[in-house]
């Protein structure tokens, strides 16, 4: 079977230097808000390029706090509107209705799966606080007309960079785009922890305090509490796992854009819609490699058939989910196709050159 995404063997690469980290958080006696957090925050801010960088607890809480300090600052408040790609995974939305913020939901572009810039002026009112951006599997959105929108409107933006660290825009990393962004260390993420990991980068200083003190408890000094807030940590642990796997980070993007470079000059099925390849391959870090196809349940049976394991991402769009009845009625044409025919294919970089050679061979034969 060649696995969808083989964790083990990933973090096997690292495997010597990861056990001695292990160790030594073990020895040291000191597992939450210690060195190994401070060591991972100033690497992973200096990698993206911001002043700031906060561990938290998931990627959906590093979304969460953005909004919740935006709102704790007096810069947004309950009831504003939040502009939101219809076809993001459900956490983005769930970071926005968490805060008692109104998600607009905005078509992608049919091509890159991304918000379609063009069509987020006409989505703005005067509720309107904020563009929440995801670069959805890996590949960046970002122009010139969104910033120029958010500054003629006085929206901030924000990224959901849960899938796309190590990409950029005009050499800026995603991540140091927008006003502030969250990230996710979930494992199966291009940088992945060893369980659940968040952070945050911003280059705001009242806001990077807001959020690092609301994520621990709402204090910024032992038992003094400034604000109603929440318990969102990075711990020692993960964030030593992720200290020894972030300088590979690079790499490992490169190998994904390999593959995903052959799968688009050699899968030639005519039923088969293939990923746009930016012409900038900084802009892609191929989280996840998506195609398109109209009976994409039984192209997903075939490929299961012939021991190529896939995942669909994701196949109900969030309007239509059961937790938001309030966006049922909404018609997302564009979104509703796109999630009726997604399918990922395998992409990491552990898989050999025989996997990728089976795996369009296969396709092929479809």
């Amino acid at each position: 079977m060649i696995k969808f995404l083989d964790l083990q063997k990933i973090n096997l690469l690292h495997q010597q230097a990861i056990e001695n980290k292990l160790l030594d958080v073990f020895r040291s006696g000191w597992y939450l808000l210690g060195s190994e957090v401070k060591s991972f925050e100033e690497n992973l801010a200096q990698y993206i390029g911001t002043n700031y960088a906060i561990g938290v607890a998931n990627g959906l809480d590093a979304l969460r706090l953005i909004y919740r300090a935006y709102i704790e600052l007096g810069i947004m408040q309950i009831g504003d509107e939040v502009i939101v790609p219809a076809n993001t995974y459900i956490a983005s939305i769930l970071a926005l209705s968490d805060n008692g913020l109104i998600p607009v939901l905005v078509e992608p572009n049919d091509d890159n799966f991304n918000i379609d810039i063009s069509k987020i002026e006409e989505a703005i009112t005067p509720r309107t606080k904020s563009i929440l951006i995801v670069h959805l599997q890996g590949r960046v959105v970002f122009n010139n007309e969104l910033k120029n929108i958010a500054e003629k409107y006085n929206l901030k933006i924000v990224e959901d960079n849960a899938q796309a660290i190590g990409a950029s825009w005009n050499n800026i990393k995603t991540g140091n785009l927008g006003d502030a962004a969250g990230f996710s260390f979930y494992p199966g993420k291009n940088l992945g922890a060893l369980g659940d990991g968040g952070a945050v980068t911003t280059n705001d200083e009242k806001l990077a305090l807001a959020i690092r003190a609301i994520a621990n408890y709402g204090s910024n000094q032992k038992y003094i509490n400034i604000y109603k807030g929440l318990n969102s940590r990075l711990d020692e642990i993960q964030a030593a796992v992720l200290d020894v796997k972030l300088p590979f980070i690079d790499d490992e993007n490169e190998k994904r854009r390999q593959i995903a470079n052959r799968y688009n000059n050699e899968i030639n099925n005519p039923k088969i819609k293939l990923p746009e390849i930016p012409t900038d391959s900084n802009e892609h870090v191929w989280h996840v490699y998506v195609i398109r196809i109209e009976d994409r349940d039984d192209l997903q049976n075939y490929l299961t058939e012939n021991n190529i394991q896939t995942i669909i991402h994701y196949p109900i769009p969030p309007h239509q989910q059961e937790a938001y009845q309030e966006l049922n009625n909404l018609s997302f044409p564009i979104t509703e196709k796109m999630h009726k025919e997604v399918l990922s294919i395998p992409i990491s970089p552990v898989m050999t050159a025989e996997e990728v050679n089976t795996i369009i061979d296969v396709i092929n034969k479809f």
